[in-house]
């Protein structure tokens, strides 16, 4: 029995580009022994490993930390950055390494856990960012390989469909062309999208 209501595992059954667009809205929800902590998703980077030089899998890689990436879509795929877990979501089809990372979310839940959580910072700087997030929600490394259609960590269905933009994606700069690459997505006018500009 979850909190709120779940999205199915056929929701992830979509190309990547256009999953990660569709993402944008959905509520991320982790329930915890403290707590249920919930934010709705503003952003997020698409990856897609067979040709994207910025992918961890570029060119079909596999290794320990990328195998999860070539599971089945809604898989989910942690690694970490400058001490900093970051949570993707595999996508494509199975055996295609792609995944989706989730870039910012507005909270919507939970928000003295969250507050407890990050005492540090507060307003938007509690949210926006991939290590943000995860440090917010309470999301770490154990998450490798869940699968996000059943708790305690999974993706609640948007209520709406908020207006989207897309652009080059953050701090890839050693990516060749890769850079260049339209593939962040994140909602119009949302204060929470990540303070960086590609």
């Amino acid at each position: 029995m979850t909190l709120y209501s779940v999205v199915p595992k056929d929701f992830y059954e979509k190309p990547t580009l256009e999953l990660s667009r569709a993402l944008i809205g959905c509520v991320l929800v982790h329930e915890t022994p403290e707590g249920p902590a919930a934010g709705r998703i503003v952003e997020t980077e698409a990856y897609i490993g067979p040709v994207d030089r910025a992918a961890h899998s570029y060119n079909y890689r596999r290794t320990k930390r990328t195998d999860v990436m070539f599971f089945p879509p809604g898989h989910v795929y942690m690694y970490t950055m400058h001490t900093h877990a970051l949570l993707n979501i595999v996508s494509g089809v199975e055996e295609s390494p792609e995944a989706v990372l989730i870039r910012a979310v507005e909270p919507v839940a939970g928000l003295e856990l969250i507050q407890k959580r990050r005492h540090r910072v507060r307003g938007i700087q509690q949210t926006n960012g991939p290590g943000k997030l995860t440090k917010a929600l309470g999301i770490d490394m154990s998450y490798y390989g869940h699968e996000l259609d059943h708790p305690p960590l999974y993706l609640s269905p948007k209520d709406c469909e908020p207006s989207v933009e897309n652009g080059p994606r953050v701090g890839i700069s050693g990516s060749g062309e890769a850079r260049h690459y339209p593939w962040r997505f994140f909602e119009t006018g949302n204060p929470y999208v990540s303070k960086w500009r590609a």
